[in-house]
């Protein structure tokens, strides 16, 4: 696309045109532009630049190059029916900040070429622009359309809204293609390696494609145009595009039933197939998505743009729908959790923030913005919410704009817990510590994570404390877990806090519950519930232990386990209960994603009252291991063998075992074996070869299932990193 030159017209006043100079070529230097302007890889069709700082045309007359004392130069952008025309100066005096100039360095004028330094205002939309140059005379005007270009946030550019002034930054929140997303619950961490995939090919174009079919645009596309110069405006924009609610958005979203009719959301391990899909499907919605993906792809539309952004979990994450900051639970007499609330608690929820300036508020709600495009609530009545300062959360400021009282409940409501028979509420607690308990994001340059919790809350509630430098060193622990075959730590276990729920609950009797050790799949689940009398006389209670399956968006499953007994408790006694779940009672029930929940009610024989206590886990699967032959860095258009593996640890055979093997940008389709009995000690293996067609981070995934298992029984990613020659 270096090379190109179109005459649009000539125009004169009489006489002939001979004196005009003719342009033969024109060579937007994509190569040098890129390096210069950090758009390396984001396409080969177009040239991309940021605005603010100058990019490089080269234009090539037939014959003669242009004469600056007879004729003039001038340079048009055009963006829809917006444009501006300016003069090229032959000087080396500084460009304009705030209008388009163009200036001719002495040594960039040859005998049959000059070079032109463009230059946009800072503060300039996003788009795609048309560049044209006029030369005229007097009495003479000869007029050529040169071509495109896209115009891009600089988040390098100190003057730029969305300046971000670390490198190292930089780095990870813009260029990088590469990201995590930490998921579970805090007591047993698992993590979920994306790729971003801002270089792939058509993601450019799809992330601007987004922009011009977004209802802004289809209403005002003049309006649109002139807003897009603020990262405000951006991400709201991208933010309700990212899911299809109430425009022509990019995913569908959905929580339960069948996805027979799309792609399960844990299938999912990129953006670019993603927006890929879209694009090409004329903005027919992906299905399907939940949080992690429409937060990711989200995340890259955003690095795509320019604006510096981040993917973020937050642990035990409050959806609060009447807008009160409670939450309520509700709980069988038998400790088993009920569906009756319409307010919920996301064992994780996944959201993005994104860096920019806030001038509607103040400088001190710069910076990091909460983004969030999963389509919960509606916002100005549109699906989107955000972008809300981290510092307004903080600050509790609750009436900044966007949506932060939302956010707010998300992270630091109340949660009160109520024990329901026969349609009465027999017990209740409330808890101020478990929502937003933890909030992470993946460390720079590292697949650890941070805590970001702090910048949310004033003060921590949890009663560990952090490690040095803001990392979670000593508050995490390594080990095995969600089976991320390169990538080190794979797993992340945070120490409970244990402790009866704070409330107006009885202080005569304190009950706690704690899983011994976080188990993986096929060991038992070993439950320890304590009981603390405080009262002066002795006491009767009937103990309910229930264990049931649930998914990570509150969504309560059935039982798979229960017991109860009555127990006497003497004056100021302590007494010690410990239950052992087998394995053999979930095994079969458990999916790779869920989460299981383990409560207690303790009920006072006597006084009818009942005491609750409860918590849940992430039961850590079995690996599968990803093997490159050669080693994780590879070479573009060259051919590499991945050896994946599975072995039966179990004590019994495994049935209709099923190992696949797929990745974007490296596998043009799944790859999967079948064997009908998988032996316990035996492995199973498939060998595959795959080419990566682009530069930059990609992903193997493979997933194990057998037949009794309800569906992905394990699911493992290997990192691959894709360079040229």
């Amino acid at each position: 696309m270096d090379f190109m030159q179109q005459t649009t017209h000539t125009a004169g006043r009489g006489g002939n045109d001979y004196s005009l100079c003719r342009l033969k070529f024109v060579n937007f230097e994509s190569h040098k532009n890129h390096i210069f302007h950090e758009t390396q890889g984001l396409s080969r069709e177009q040239l991309v630049v940021r605005r603010g700082k100058p990019f490089r045309v080269t234009l090539l007359f037939q014959g003669r190059s242009v004469s600056r004392h007879t004729q003039a130069l001038d340079l048009e952008v055009q963006l829809g029916q917006l444009s501006e025309k300016f003069p090229v100066k032959f000087s080396k005096e500084g460009f304009e900040s705030c209008c388009w100039s163009a200036r001719v360095y002495p040594e960039d004028v040859r005998t049959q070429s000059i070079t032109v330094r463009i230059c946009s205002p800072v503060v300039s939309s996003v788009a795609t622009y048309n560049l044209l140059l006029h030369i005229h005379t007097p009495h003479n005007r000869r007029s050529y359309q040169l071509g495109t270009f896209v115009l891009l946030c600089n988040p390098w550019l100190k003057d730029d809204p969305v300046y971000l002034p670390s490198d190292v930054q930089l780095q990870e929140y813009v260029r990088s293609d590469y990201g995590l997303v930490y998921t579970g619950t805090t007591q047993n961490i698992g993590l979920r390696p994306w790729s971003f995939g801002q270089y792939e090919p058509g993601v450019l174009e799809a992330c601007l494609k987004l922009l011009q079919v977004s209802p802004q645009h289809l209403d005002n596309k003049h309006h649109d145009y002139i807003r897009r110069s603020d990262a405000i405006y951006l991400s709201r924009v991208v933010c309700a595009m990212v899911n299809c609610n109430d425009d022509l958005g990019v995913l569908a979203g959905k929580w339960n039933g069948s996805y027979s009719d799309g792609v399960r959301p844990t299938e999912w391990s990129g953006s670019a197939e993603v927006l890929q899909r879209w694009a090409s499907s004329n903005c027919s919605p992906v299905r399907y998505g939940q949080c992690w993906v429409f937060a990711s792809v989200l995340c890259t539309v955003m690095r795509v743009l320019g604006i510096p952004s981040r993917v973020v979990t937050v642990f035990n994450a409050a959806h609060d729908v009447n807008a009160n900051l409670t939450i309520e639970e509700y709980y069988s007499s038998r400790g088993e959790k009920l569906g009756l609330s319409k307010d919920s608690i996301w064992n994780f929820h996944v959201w993005v923030e994104c860096w920019m300036r806030r001038p509607d508020l103040g400088a001190e709600f710069d910076g990091w913005q909460v983004v969030d495009p999963t389509p919960q609530e509606k916002s100005a009545g549109v699906y989107c919410c955000g972008p809300c300062p981290v510092a307004s959360i903080q600050r509790r400021s609750l009436e900044s704009p966007y949506d932060t009282s939302f956010i707010y409940a998300s992270v630091d409501a109340s949660v009160i817990r109520l024990v329901v028979r026969d349609g009465l509420v027999v017990g209740r607690t409330v808890d101020t510590e478990l929502v937003g308990r933890l909030i992470c994001t993946k460390s720079i340059g590292s697949d650890r994570p941070e805590d970001l919790t702090q910048n949310y809350k004033i003060q921590r509630r949890v009663k560990s404390s952090p490690g040095r430098n803001g990392s979670l060193q000593g508050y995490f622990m390594s080990s095995p877990a969600y089976s991320c075959s390169n990538l080190t730590p794979s797993h992340f276990s945070l120490p409970a806090t244990v402790g009866h729920e704070t409330g107006d609950t009885s202080p005569s009797l304190e009950v706690s519950l704690n899983i011994d050790k976080i188990p993986s799949v096929g060991d038992s689940i070993c439950v320890c519930v304590t009981v603390r009398s405080w009262s002066s006389s002795r006491r009767v209670l009937m103990e309910h232990v229930n264990a049931q399956l649930k998914q990570y968006d509150s969504s309560p499953r059935q039982s798979f386990w229960r017991t109860h007994k009555q127990v006497h408790i003497q004056p100021g006694e302590v007494l010690t209960h410990h239950h052992t779940i087998s394995a053999s009672k979930y095994k079969s029930l458990l999916a790779n994603d869920d989460i299981v929940n383990v409560a207690v009610v303790i009920k006072d024989m006597r006084t009818q009252e009942r005491f609750l206590a409860a918590q849940e886990i992430r039961i850590s699967p079995p690996e599968i291991r990803i093997e490159i032959e050669g080693g994780d860095i590879i070479q573009m258009s060259k051919e590499y063998t991945a050896l994946v593996s599975f072995t039966n640890m179990f004590t019994e055979v495994l049935s209709g075992a099923v190992l696949a093997v797929e990745g974007f940008g490296l596998l043009q389709s799944k790859h999967q074996t079948r064997l009908v009995l998988l032996q316990p000690g035996k492995t199973m293996n498939i060998k595959v070869s795959f080419v990566a067609s682009s530069p930059g981070t990609k992903l193997l995934m493979a997933t194990f299932s057998h037949n009794s298992s309800p569906g992905v029984f394990s699911r493992s990613f290997h990192k691959v990193s894709v360079v040229t020659e």
